[in-house]
């Protein structure tokens, strides 16, 4: 059997197949052209001249956090979506298209297998993209559902956040040099190492797709494909019902526990029990690209120490509540626990060589 399947494997690539591709690829370009690419482009310049991108979204001009309320979690949801909506589209869109331009067949075939190549293809896909984590995710997800490998689509999520290189520019210049050494190495275990030992977690059932599962997003090889439009609008329909009630949710609800999440701490409390709350905390809040590089300067003006903002640096843009929602439709539990556990751990360990170095 093996043997009957094995020449069908290795079949020249389609033009048709080429052609998706290439259109795929033109839509991203262009769209992270708008999206991202040009105005880190400006922003870079700008860091690099003031020093700064801006307040924290944390508390804007503000010293101290609002306390939990309505009008908190709707200021909070209103400043973070004005700084992500054309990036969560884009990663709607992408997501969606990722369905329904990349052949299943190709994708299985060049990063179906959970191996370290394919987790760093996946890692080193991630570095154009250049988007948080939430944005991310829709586009890992609609990876996996195309049969790319567990580890490959994990990597292009956790990557995304953490290796941006338009965020290490603006932190080397913001920040220092020093954050952007500990972000650059706690980043790539992230992307490269959690995302692989999180997929050797899964076993077969789980990082198989199911047929009927496969069929809601695209019709199999062997069935008559209606027009990729009408299959583009149900694909983004299922994404958009999949991904955005959570989001919004968890947004509000993540805005209005700001001053719990990161309370007003004293600079004499002890510098690990600070970098275990901010590990926590930093992991499940959710924050737009970049903007840990403001939260961090406001906490080092308030006397926070090197500890506490090295844990900030690793864990708030890697994942966060709304995010791990998201990933869960499509990993199972134990992956994503594992994930978030793998961060928190590693913000501690990056809190504990900041306290060293910073």
């Amino acid at each position: 059997m093996s043997q009957q399947n094995q020449p069908s494997m290795r079949q020249p690539i389609s033009m048709k197949t080429i052609l998706l591709i290439m259109i795929f690829l033109i839509i991203a370009a262009a769209g992270l052209s708008y999206v991202k690419w040009w105005p880190y482009y400006h922003k870079a310049v700008n860091a690099i001249a003031n020093h700064t991108i801006g307040s924290s979204i944390l508390a804007g001009k503000e010293t101290t956090l609002p306390n939990p309320s309505w009008s908190a979690a709707w200021d909070y949801a209103v400043t973070y979506y004005k700084a992500v909506w054309k990036a969560a589209v884009l990663g709607i869109v992408l997501g969606s298209l990722v369905q329904v331009l990349l052949p299943s067949g190709w994708l299985q075939r060049a990063l179906g297998k959970t191996s370290l190549r394919n987790t760093a293809i996946g890692g080193l896909a991630s570095v154009p993209g250049m988007m948080c984590t939430c944005c991310a995710a829709p586009i890992a997800i609609g990876l996996h559902k195309k049969r790319v490998s567990p580890a490959a689509s994990l990597a292009f999520w956790l990557g995304n956040p953490l290796i941006n290189p338009a965020t290490l520019i603006f932190m080397t210049f913001v920040l220092s040099w020093k954050f952007t050494v500990i972000r650059i190495v706690f980043g790539l275990i992230i992307t490269f190492g959690v995302s692989y030992i999180a997929a050797r977690l899964m076993n077969k059932s789980d990082a198989a797709i199911p047929p009927e599962a496969l069929e809601k997003v695209m019709p199999t090889e062997q069935q008559p494909e209606a027009p990729i439009w009408l299959r583009w609008i149900k694909s983004m329909w299922t994404m958009i019902l999949n991904v955005v009630p959570a989001y919004f949710v968890s947004v509000l609800v993540l805005g209005a526990a700001r001053a719990w999440l990161f309370p007003s701490l004293g600079e004499s409390m002890d510098i690990l029990l600070m970098v275990i709350i901010f590990s926590i905390a930093g992991a499940l809040f959710v924050i737009p690209t970049a903007a840990e590089i403001p939260i961090i300067q406001s906490f080092l003006s308030l006397g926070f120490g090197g500890g506490p903002a090295a844990a900030l640096l690793v864990v708030l843009p890697a994942v966060s509540l709304p995010s791990l929602l998201m990933i869960r439709s499509s990993f199972p539990a134990r992956v994503v626990w594992f994930i978030l556990a793998s961060v928190i751990g590693l913000g501690l360990v990056s809190g504990i060589v900041g306290a060293i170095v910073l």
